[in-house]
């Protein structure tokens, strides 16, 4: 679990790793070149070892340089993803169109990933067969099978708008397709566009970047690139929230103004100062500064670039410290408040109403335990901890480590009262002090759990249990 003793005062800057909604798509493209890729700032993160380990399964060989991550793909090698590996992440069910493409024949299980609600993946399959392959689904794997995929047009839009790993599926399929494939209703999110540019750098000829409208035509084979992904947009705007509750001055270096609008101008409504620089984005002062307070909101989350969904957790632990009531209204997962239950657990006042939460801010958070649902729900929970009175527990922190690179790290060295304590059955804990706002991994301490609780160390207690040095 992540332990935080709320209160601190964040003041510095914070870096933004690399996409992981783009890295993964950009990952599974690396099965469609001939040659040698070499991808340049791939984050660390559970995922993205499950999807490393799928292109290993796959015949992949890769290979840690420093930062880099250097990928080789034979012609042939295995033609099924299975469920162990794609089970455990959504994303990773990219790998049907381009596994497809590059090799004739993709057995591919039905993807996990986080309990968000029914995910359809009808869009991919719908396109697919429109590019000529054989799509059957049996014993919960989809199989697609083509000698030759042909060019073809195509609408891609769903009820909830166009699907991100649907247009992406379908994308890196038309690039070894015969002839010109058009996308209507394609995604526009920016790792669509970044999935597109890295297909480009590999020899592609795709137009209509960054627009609902995509032409592909297709070409004889790809050739290994090189290529840094585009910073993390869901984890910069985290930190910016983080900045907005418990700021002091806070820069989020990398952040990309461009990818972030409909965020940034929310915050700018809520009445968070922000700075656009060339380094990133500066949060000037949050709620945490004495006299200062915010003004309650209304937010629906939309495909891109409307305000993204990946946020909107986040966000509403800002709505339930604001003077007044909010509203958040969930368009794309319109079961995704699982974080609201556990939000009111620390004080807040959610209520649900059919696809929106209605949220009336309170004064003050309360430390308390806490269960991590899925992974922006777990971030959306550390996030209340920063500013909630006493200490909070978030547990099930898997989840967080799927999608945010040592979040307890950046955090601390921002000024955040902020550890990870691992457990085990024998209720012990190993504490993972921080020092001198860094972290020091060969510096841990095992100490009882019970213990531990006992003397008021965690739950929001007093007493003179163990705490931050």
């Amino acid at each position: 679990m992540i332990v935080i003793e709320g209160g601190a005062r964040l003041e510095g800057q914070v870096e933004v790793s690399g996409s992981k909604n783009a890295a993964i798509p950009i990952l599974a493209a690396t099965l469609l070149a001939r040659g040698e890729t070499v991808l340049e700032g791939i984050p660390r993160l559970r995922d993205i070892d499950s999807m490393i380990r799928l292109l290993q399964h796959l015949g992949a060989e890769v290979e840690h340089d420093g930062a880099d991550l250097r990928i080789r793909v034979p012609d042939d090698g295995p033609d099924v993803a299975p469920y162990e590996i794609v089970s455990t992440m959504r994303g990773s069910f990219c790998v049907l169109g381009p596994l497809l493409a590059r090799r004739g024949r993709a057995i591919v299980s039905y993807p996990g990933g986080c309990v968000l609600g029914l995910r359809p993946i009808d869009i991919h399959l719908k396109g697919l067969t429109r590019l000529g392959a054989d799509v059957t689904q049996n014993h919960g794997y989809v199989c697609a099978e083509s000698r030759s995929l042909r060019g073809s047009e195509m609408y891609l839009g769903g009820p909830a708008g166009s699907s991100v790993l649907g247009t992406a599926n379908v994308l890196m399929a038309a690039t070894l397709a015969r002839g010109t494939t058009i996308i209507e209703c394609a995604a526009m999110e920016p790792e669509v566009q970044d999935l597109a540019r890295f297909l480009v750098a590999m020899g592609a000829r795709i137009e209509g970047i960054g627009s609902p409208r995509l032409r592909i035509d297709g070409v004889d084979e790809l050739q290994g690139a090189r290529y840094r992904v585009i910073p993390d947009r869901i984890e910069a705007g985290t930190y910016l929230v983080a900045g907005a509750l418990a700021g002091g001055s806070v820069l989020v270096k990398g952040a990309r103004p461009d990818h972030l609008g409909a965020v940034i101008d929310k915050l700018q409504d809520m009445g968070i100062g922000l700075q656009i620089t060339p380094e990133g984005i500066l949060v000037k002062g949050g709620i945490l500064e004495q006299g200062r307070t915010v003004l309650p909101g209304e937010v629906t989350t939309l495909t891109y670039p409307g305000f993204p969904t990946d946020l909107q957790a986040q966000l509403s632990v800002l709505f339930a410290l604001a003077s007044g009531i909010s509203i958040v209204t969930e368009r794309i997962y319109p079961d995704r408040f699982m974080h609201a239950g556990e939000l009111n657990r620390l004080g807040a006042r959610i209520r649900k109403d059919g696809a929106s939460v209605i949220v009336q801010g309170v004064e003050a958070l309360h430390g308390a335990p806490v269960m991590a649902s899925d992974l922006r729900a777990s971030a959306a929970l550390v996030l209340a901890g920063l500013v909630a009175r006493g200490t909070t527990e978030v547990r099930r922190v898997y989840h967080i480590d799927r999608g945010y690179e040592r979040i307890e790290r950046k955090l601390a060295g921002l000024g955040a009262r902020i550890f990870r304590v691992d457990q085990d059955d024998t209720a012990s804990a190993t504490v993972h002090p921080t020092a001198d706002r860094g972290w020091v991994d060969d510096d841990s301490v095992t100490i009882p759990a019970a213990a531990y609780i006992d003397k008021g160390a965690v739950g929001g207690g007093g007493g003179d249990g163990r705490r931050l040095p």
